[in-house]
């Protein structure tokens, strides 16, 4: 650290340690934060890119809804964040409707090709999908998702909404810090069909600060401004990706494009100390979130001390056991019944916490017993004039998707059928036309039915473990929305996976550089296997809804490129 920065650092907490001393009862984060909330009376949007942030306040005060903005910041984000999303993926959305004074969940995520089988796969003597190339590839749902929350409750033309995106897509863009970093990996994607030709100008990642430009996407996106979203699963662009997907090896064909439809769900939700989470509900992880919440509720966190060796211990083995049914029965709904409101509920919670010793690591565990009757990412969010808000994650999986980039049309394909497993009997075992486990999750928080918080935290498995660590840094530990996601965090891989891998040494811990040695030390006596790593902690945006000044507040936070801003 340069020396200068070292003495403001020092003069900082001189300056902070007052707002310690009179804390009282109340336990802070400010320690981590790293500037403060964002606050506006008419709208606020939180994006990881501070220029897609920008049109979606654009778009608010043109009179857009939050749902308007938020497709046109995605649609931005495709662009300037290649690396984790774009029209070649999959979208989810929690909408809070001040109208109807009711949540509306959709799942806007694609299905696996008709022409490719289990047997298929298995002929090829693969024990999983792999990442990348032809064969994890399934239908894009993220177009499709805009047009549904844009019949729903959008109220400009979706030519305005994609107009941003359109334009600077032609004209350029320069690129942000860390997103340079990741796409500097795209490197290793050149010998798959489009992708050089796409986002390797040159032959090489653009740098920070060098301006990109992507005409193809530009052009994608004005045939889906003016033909709708049947431009792209029935018109020209569908003929432009079957006919690319037969020539490399694919097996999407023009009817896997045309038979694609989104689903409104219904949340799902559990009471955590007075407030309601709301999630989605299978194919996607987000009953993990319920489920640790289940478990936790049991327990005085706060008296335990945040980031304490026994707080941390408790939070990684109720992840443990959440992530054990996790992989035995989340998965498609359609081909796969799912006991969602057994594994909600709270006397099930109270079976599995019996699991927990508070002492020691769980090297194993086992999938709670229920009968069946029958066999890369960004989040976004944002809120307008009329107290609407919307919750939005969309995703190509792991980074650039499949590395497969159909015809001048200037987006990759995702890679998401990786996560079906290949094993017999599994829920979420590989089928034509049905949807894989999906990792991406919007979340919201409501109070006595009134909406008081949407967030997210990107970032594959990291996700519900992210979202329970937001909600107890806000909620057991009164910290502010930008303390919130800016305290350190804690990252548990290894438990069993919906692909088949079973948990059998207890996995690994990566700790953030804010948790104190002391607590490494004890958690490792405990039994925890601790790593370093770097860069897998999620990134975090949320506004909250403060009703009684009735205004917004924002965050996001230090780990991404983002901004959050209001007006």
């Amino acid at each position: 650290m340069p020396p200068y920065a070292t003495v403001c650092l020092a003069l900082a907490l001189i300056l902070l340690a007052p707002a310690f001393a009179h804390a009282g009862d109340r336990v802070t984060g400010r320690a981590f934060a790293t500037r403060s909330e964002v606050i506006a009376r008419h709208g606020m949007a939180c994006t990881s890119q501070p220029l897609a942030t920008q049109i979606a306040l654009d778009v608010l005060k043109a009179g857009g809804s939050a749902v308007d903005a938020a497709i046109a910041a995605n649609a931005a984000l495709g662009l300037m964040e290649p690396v984790s999303c774009g029209v070649g993926g999959d979208l989810f959305a929690i909408v809070w409707d001040a109208k109807t004074q009711k949540l509306y969940g959709l799942n806007a995520s694609g299905r696996s090709p008709y022409g490719l089988t289990l047997e298929y796969l298995r002929g090829q003597g693969l024990k999983k999908i792999p990442p990348l190339g032809p064969l994890p590839v399934s239908v894009p749902g993220c177009v499709d998702g805009w047009f549904e929350l844009h019949a729903r409750f959008g109220k400009l033309p979706m030519q305005d909404v994609l107009a941003p995106a359109i334009r600077y897509a032609r004209e350029g863009f320069p690129v942000s810090e860390l997103i340079a970093y990741y796409w500097a990996f795209g490197d290793r994607l050149k010998e798959y069909s489009g992708f050089a030709e796409t986002f390797l100008p040159g032959g090489t990642a653009p740098a920070k600060g060098e301006v990109f430009r992507n005409p193809a996407l530009a052009g994608t996106l004005m045939k889906i401004a003016s033909g709708g979203r049947d431009a792209f699963y029935k018109g020209e662009l569908a003929d432009t990706m079957a006919a690319f997907c037969e020539r490399v090896g694919c097996f999407l064909r023009k009817r896997d494009f045309e038979e694609h439809t989104s689903t409104w769900i219904e949340p799902v939700s559990t009471n955590y100390r007075g407030y309601d989470v709301w999630e989605l509900p299978p194919n996607g992880q987000g009953l993990a979130t319920l489920q640790l919440l289940n478990i936790l509720e049991a327990y005085d966190l706060r008296a335990m001390g945040h980031d304490s060796a026994p707080y941390l211990h408790h939070l990684l083995e109720a992840k443990k056991i959440a992530y054990e049914d996790r992989a035995r029965y989340y998965a498609d709904p359609d081909f796969a019944q799912i006991p969602v409101e057994r594994l909600l509920s709270k006397e099930y919670a109270a079976e599995r916490r019996k699991l927990l010793d508070p002492n020691l690591a769980a090297k194993r565990i086992a999938p709670g017993d229920i009968a069946l009757r029958d066999g890369d990412t960004i989040y976004l969010t944002v809120a307008d004039n009329d107290r609407n808000m919307v919750s939005l994650i969309q995703s190509n999986y792991r980074g650039f998707g499949s590395g497969l980039c159909p015809d001048g049309l200037g987006f990759c394909f995702q890679d998401r059928g990786e996560l079906f497993s290949l094993d017999d009997g599994h829920p979420n075992v590989y089928a034509p036309h049905k949807r894989p486990f999906h990792t991406i999750i919007p979340a919201f928080v409501t109070k006595d039915g009134k909406p008081r918080l949407s967030f997210g935290v990107m970032g594959g498995d990291m996700q519900p473990q992210g979202h329970v660590q937001i909600l107890c840094n806000l909620i057991d530990f009164e910290m502010n929305l930008q303390e919130a996601g800016d305290a350190p965090r804690w990252y548990h891989t290894g438990s069993s996976e919906p692909t088949g891998e079973a948990m059998t040494d207890g996995g690994t811990v990566s700790l953030e550089s804010g948790i104190a040695p002391e607590v490494v030390r004890t958690l490792t006596q405990m039994g925890h296997r601790i790593q370093n790593m770097v860069g897998v902690y999620g990134g975090y945006q949320a506004i909250a809804y403060d009703a009684k000044n009735d205004v917004y507040i924002g965050a996001s936070e230090s780990r991404k490129d983002g901004q959050a801003a209001g007006y």
